[in-house]
Protein backbone atom coordinates (compact mmCIF):
# COMPACT_ATOMS: atom_id res chain seq x y z
CA UNK A 1 0.00 0.00 0.00
CA UNK A 2 1.32 3.56 -0.78
CA UNK A 3 0.75 6.25 2.10
CA UNK A 4 1.28 9.44 2.15
CA UNK A 5 2.73 11.00 5.42
CA UNK A 6 2.21 14.82 5.84
CA UNK A 7 3.85 15.47 8.97
CA UNK A 8 6.84 18.12 10.02
CA UNK A 9 7.68 17.24 13.42
CA UNK A 10 10.91 14.45 12.31
CA UNK A 11 10.29 12.39 15.70
CA UNK A 12 7.03 12.02 15.34
CA UNK A 13 7.52 10.91 11.30
CA UNK A 14 10.79 8.35 11.88
CA UNK A 15 8.50 6.94 14.54
CA UNK A 16 5.70 6.78 12.08
CA UNK A 17 7.24 5.90 8.96
CA UNK A 18 9.02 2.38 10.53
CA UNK A 19 5.83 1.20 12.31
CA UNK A 20 4.16 1.62 8.51
CA UNK A 21 7.21 -0.27 6.58
CA UNK A 22 7.12 -3.09 9.33
CA UNK A 23 3.33 -3.19 7.97
CA UNK A 24 5.46 -3.27 4.21
CA UNK A 25 3.93 0.03 3.29
CA UNK A 26 5.36 2.01 0.97
CA UNK A 27 5.57 5.78 2.55
CA UNK A 28 6.08 9.10 0.87
CA UNK A 29 6.63 11.23 3.57
CA UNK A 30 6.30 15.25 3.17
CA UNK A 31 6.21 18.28 5.41
CA UNK A 32 5.83 21.22 3.39
CA UNK A 33 1.73 22.00 2.95
CA UNK A 34 2.56 23.06 -0.53
CA UNK A 35 4.53 20.14 -1.86
CA UNK A 36 1.65 17.37 -0.24
CA UNK A 37 -0.85 18.93 -2.06
CA UNK A 38 1.28 19.08 -5.50
CA UNK A 39 2.11 14.73 -4.50
CA UNK A 40 -1.81 14.86 -4.18
CA UNK A 41 -2.52 16.28 -7.16
CA UNK A 42 -0.48 14.01 -8.96
CA UNK A 43 -0.27 10.61 -7.29
CA UNK A 44 -2.52 8.16 -6.31
CA UNK A 45 -2.52 6.66 -2.57
CA UNK A 46 -4.37 3.97 -0.75
CA UNK A 47 -3.93 6.45 2.63
CA UNK A 48 -3.22 9.92 3.97
CA UNK A 49 -2.04 10.65 7.06
CA UNK A 50 -2.65 14.60 7.35
CA UNK A 51 -0.98 17.02 9.99
CA UNK A 52 -2.79 20.09 10.85
CA UNK A 53 -0.42 22.58 11.28
CA UNK A 54 2.10 22.51 8.30
CA UNK A 55 4.38 25.21 6.28
CA UNK A 56 3.03 26.94 3.81
CA UNK A 57 -0.22 25.62 3.62
CA UNK A 58 -2.73 24.30 6.44
CA UNK A 59 -3.54 20.96 6.67
CA UNK A 60 -7.37 21.79 6.42
CA UNK A 61 -6.67 23.87 3.25
CA UNK A 62 -4.69 20.80 1.81
CA UNK A 63 -8.11 18.77 2.90
CA UNK A 64 -10.67 21.33 1.28
CA UNK A 65 -8.67 20.91 -1.99
CA UNK A 66 -8.35 16.88 -1.95
CA UNK A 67 -11.87 16.99 -1.72
CA UNK A 68 -12.87 19.43 -3.89
CA UNK A 69 -10.83 17.68 -6.57
CA UNK A 70 -13.51 14.25 -6.06
CA UNK A 71 -10.01 12.31 -4.61
CA UNK A 72 -11.84 9.65 -2.49
CA UNK A 73 -8.89 8.29 -0.53
CA UNK A 74 -9.10 8.26 2.95
CA UNK A 75 -7.31 10.80 5.28
CA UNK A 76 -6.34 10.57 8.93
CA UNK A 77 -5.93 13.51 10.44
CA UNK A 78 -2.81 13.90 13.25
CA UNK A 79 -2.91 16.45 15.15
CA UNK A 80 -2.77 18.82 18.67
CA UNK A 81 -5.66 20.57 17.95
CA UNK A 82 -7.75 19.01 20.63
CA UNK A 83 -10.72 20.82 20.77
CA UNK A 84 -14.53 19.55 19.53
CA UNK A 85 -14.72 22.64 17.23
CA UNK A 86 -11.21 21.15 15.37
CA UNK A 87 -12.50 18.23 15.26
CA UNK A 88 -15.67 18.60 13.49
CA UNK A 89 -14.13 20.80 11.25
CA UNK A 90 -11.62 18.29 9.81
CA UNK A 91 -14.70 15.93 9.64
CA UNK A 92 -17.04 18.17 7.76
CA UNK A 93 -14.06 18.99 5.76
CA UNK A 94 -13.57 15.25 4.47
CA UNK A 95 -11.56 13.77 6.87
CA UNK A 96 -12.20 10.10 7.48
CA UNK A 97 -10.76 9.69 10.98
CA UNK A 98 -8.96 11.87 13.66
CA UNK A 99 -6.19 11.68 16.12
CA UNK A 100 -4.97 13.94 18.56
CA UNK A 101 -1.24 13.98 19.70
CA UNK A 102 -0.59 12.41 21.89
CA UNK A 103 -1.56 9.15 21.02
CA UNK A 104 -1.15 5.58 21.62
CA UNK A 105 0.73 3.70 18.67
CA UNK A 106 -1.36 0.63 18.95
CA UNK A 107 -4.36 2.94 18.66
CA UNK A 108 -2.77 4.12 15.39
CA UNK A 109 -2.48 0.97 13.86
CA UNK A 110 -5.83 -0.05 14.29
CA UNK A 111 -7.11 2.90 12.98
CA UNK A 112 -4.53 2.89 9.76
CA UNK A 113 -6.26 -0.68 9.53
CA UNK A 114 -9.66 0.32 9.30
CA UNK A 115 -9.25 2.59 7.07
CA UNK A 116 -7.28 0.76 4.43
CA UNK A 117 -10.36 -1.75 4.38
CA UNK A 118 -12.65 0.64 4.28
CA UNK A 119 -10.43 2.37 1.25
CA UNK A 120 -10.45 -0.89 -0.41
CA UNK A 121 -14.49 -1.62 0.53
CA UNK A 122 -15.31 -0.36 -3.10
CA UNK A 123 -13.38 -3.68 -4.66
CA UNK A 124 -12.53 -6.55 -3.59
CA UNK A 125 -9.27 -6.47 -1.39
CA UNK A 126 -8.02 -10.14 -2.25
CA UNK A 127 -6.34 -9.78 -5.67
CA UNK A 128 -6.41 -13.15 -7.32
CA UNK A 129 -4.51 -14.62 -10.44
CA UNK A 130 -5.13 -17.95 -11.23
CA UNK A 131 -3.52 -19.81 -8.24
CA UNK A 132 -2.19 -16.32 -6.74
CA UNK A 133 -3.64 -14.09 -4.22
CA UNK A 134 -3.05 -11.17 -2.71
CA UNK A 135 -4.94 -9.95 -0.14
CA UNK A 136 -3.71 -6.27 0.05
CA UNK A 137 -4.95 -4.95 2.83
CA UNK A 138 -3.17 -7.93 5.35
CA UNK A 139 -0.31 -7.56 2.78
CA UNK A 140 -0.10 -11.06 2.82
CA UNK A 141 0.53 -13.20 -0.62
CA UNK A 142 -0.18 -16.95 -1.38
CA UNK A 143 0.64 -19.62 -3.77
CA UNK A 144 -1.50 -22.87 -3.74
CA UNK A 145 -2.71 -22.03 -0.73
CA UNK A 146 0.62 -21.53 0.78
CA UNK A 147 2.03 -18.32 2.14
CA UNK A 148 4.83 -16.50 -0.30
CA UNK A 149 7.40 -14.67 1.47
CA UNK A 150 7.93 -11.57 0.03
CA UNK A 151 9.75 -8.37 0.37
CA UNK A 152 7.70 -5.06 0.68
CA UNK A 153 8.91 -3.84 -2.53
CA UNK A 154 8.15 -7.26 -4.20
CA UNK A 155 4.82 -7.28 -2.88
CA UNK A 156 4.63 -3.73 -4.09
CA UNK A 157 5.25 -5.08 -7.66
CA UNK A 158 3.18 -7.85 -7.19
CA UNK A 159 -0.02 -5.25 -6.49
CA UNK A 160 0.75 -3.54 -9.24
CA UNK A 161 1.11 -6.23 -11.51
CA UNK A 162 -1.83 -8.02 -10.67
CA UNK A 163 -4.10 -4.94 -10.77
CA UNK A 164 -3.33 -4.70 -14.11
CA UNK A 165 -3.38 -8.47 -15.27
CA UNK A 166 -3.17 -8.97 -18.72
CA UNK A 167 -1.79 -5.62 -19.57
CA UNK A 168 1.61 -4.29 -19.90
CA UNK A 169 3.27 -2.36 -17.06
CA UNK A 170 6.24 -0.39 -18.03
CA UNK A 171 9.33 0.09 -15.53
CA UNK A 172 8.55 3.87 -15.56
CA UNK A 173 5.01 3.03 -14.11
CA UNK A 174 6.35 0.93 -11.49
CA UNK A 175 9.05 3.30 -10.64
CA UNK A 176 6.60 6.33 -10.32
CA UNK A 177 4.03 3.65 -8.11
CA UNK A 178 6.53 2.12 -5.40
CA UNK A 179 9.10 5.52 -5.17
CA UNK A 180 8.38 7.37 -2.32
CA UNK A 181 10.40 10.65 -2.21
CA UNK A 182 13.35 9.57 0.67
CA UNK A 183 14.73 6.81 -2.00
CA UNK A 184 15.30 6.88 -5.80
CA UNK A 185 14.20 4.20 -7.54
CA UNK A 186 16.04 2.91 -10.40
CA UNK A 187 15.26 1.07 -13.32
CA UNK A 188 17.98 -2.02 -12.41
CA UNK A 189 16.62 -1.90 -9.51
CA UNK A 190 12.84 -2.99 -10.74
CA UNK A 191 14.71 -5.48 -12.55
CA UNK A 192 15.71 -7.12 -9.30
CA UNK A 193 12.85 -6.75 -7.99
CA UNK A 194 10.77 -8.33 -10.94
CA UNK A 195 13.30 -11.39 -11.32
CA UNK A 196 12.98 -12.08 -7.43
CA UNK A 197 9.59 -12.22 -7.66
CA UNK A 198 9.16 -14.24 -11.29
CA UNK A 199 11.20 -16.79 -9.35
CA UNK A 200 8.57 -17.02 -6.28
CA UNK A 201 5.76 -17.73 -8.43
CA UNK A 202 7.60 -19.77 -11.01
CA UNK A 203 5.43 -22.79 -9.95
CA UNK A 204 2.04 -21.33 -10.14
CA UNK A 205 0.14 -20.86 -13.59
CA UNK A 206 0.73 -17.29 -13.51
CA UNK A 207 4.02 -15.60 -15.06
CA UNK A 208 5.52 -12.45 -15.47
CA UNK A 209 6.62 -12.19 -18.97
CA UNK A 210 9.17 -9.90 -20.07
CA UNK A 211 8.51 -7.35 -23.13
CA UNK A 212 11.61 -5.85 -24.20
CA UNK A 213 11.00 -1.96 -24.27
CA UNK A 214 7.28 -2.12 -23.45
CA UNK A 215 7.97 -3.43 -19.63
CA UNK A 216 6.00 -6.77 -17.97
CA UNK A 217 2.75 -8.50 -18.62
CA UNK A 218 1.20 -10.67 -15.55
CA UNK A 219 -0.18 -13.65 -17.36
CA UNK A 220 -2.83 -16.88 -16.89
CA UNK A 221 -1.73 -20.35 -17.99
CA UNK A 222 -5.06 -22.24 -18.13
CA UNK A 223 -3.37 -25.66 -19.30
CA UNK A 224 -1.53 -25.90 -16.32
Amino acid sequence: MRILLVEDDPILADGLIRILARSHHVVTHETNGVRADDLLTAHEYELVILDMGLPDMDGTEILRRLRHRNVKVPVLILTARDKVEDRVQGLDYGADDYLAKPFELLELEARIRALLRRGQSASSAVLQAGELCLDTVGCRATLHGEALELSARELSVLEILMLRAGRVVSKELLIEQMSDLGEGMSLNAIEVYVHRLRKKIETGNAHIRTLRGLGYLLEINESL
